[in-house]
């Protein structure tokens, strides 16, 4: 059984990860630049859906993280256009499907790590990276096994999708759990737990 705090928290995470799934993630040039050129920015080459599933992790917890990823992928299941391309029970035959249920695995892992002990950015920062790994493996996993079963018809080889969808995103993705942790560190002792 959930208590009402996580169920907020589940609420927010749910949140948080529809409005990311749609903003890209940018970083602004470095400040000793600022004078000559003016604040420019760089697209990371992701969104920032990965970012809200680890904050929601280092905030929540487990229970909460997990949740608000289940409500995430029912409710694109259940054709709400909560998925980057629409929603819809097609998206199972989907390619990245496997990196949306490796949400509920990734948001679990981060939320479980982050409570074992008192927030550190140093905690904080590895539960970002194993849920990150979570998310990476169980989406890879879904891919080989579709690919070689044959249940997702691939538009290209098996070595590209891995590197469009498996290695090409993590340097992005690497700054946002970063940036995540951070956040969640300072809202932890913001919010004194």
């Amino acid at each position: 059984m959930f208590t009402p705090n996580e169920l907020l928290w589940a609420l927010i995470g749910l949140l948080l990860t529809i409005g990311g799934t749609f903003l890209e993630a940018f970083i602004a040039s470095p400040p000793w630049s600022w004078g000559a050129e003016g604040i420019l920015t760089y697209s990371l080459g992701v969104t920032y859906q990965t970012g809200a599933v680890l904050l929601i992790g280092c905030l929540g917890g487990r229970n909460a993280a997990a949740l608000s990823q289940i409500a995430y992928l029912a409710l694109g299941l259940a054709w709400f256009p909560v998925f980057s391309r629409g929603g819809g029970l097609g998206y199972v035959r989907e390619p990245t499907f496997g990196y949306l249920i490796g949400f509920v695995v990734g948001a679990w892992v981060c939320g479980w790590l982050a409570f074992q002990a008192a927030p550190r950015l140093e905690l904080l920062g590895f539960s970002c990276l194993c849920g990150l790994l979570g998310i990476h493996l169980t989406g890879f996993s879904y891919l080989l096994i579709t690919y070689l079963t044959g249940w997702v018809e691939m538009p290209m080889p098996l070595w590209e999708a891995i590197w469009r969808y498996s290695l090409q995103p993590v340097p992005g993705q690497l700054a946002i759990a970063c940036a995540a942790a951070v956040l969640a560190y300072g809202l932890r002792r913001l919010m004194f737990y």
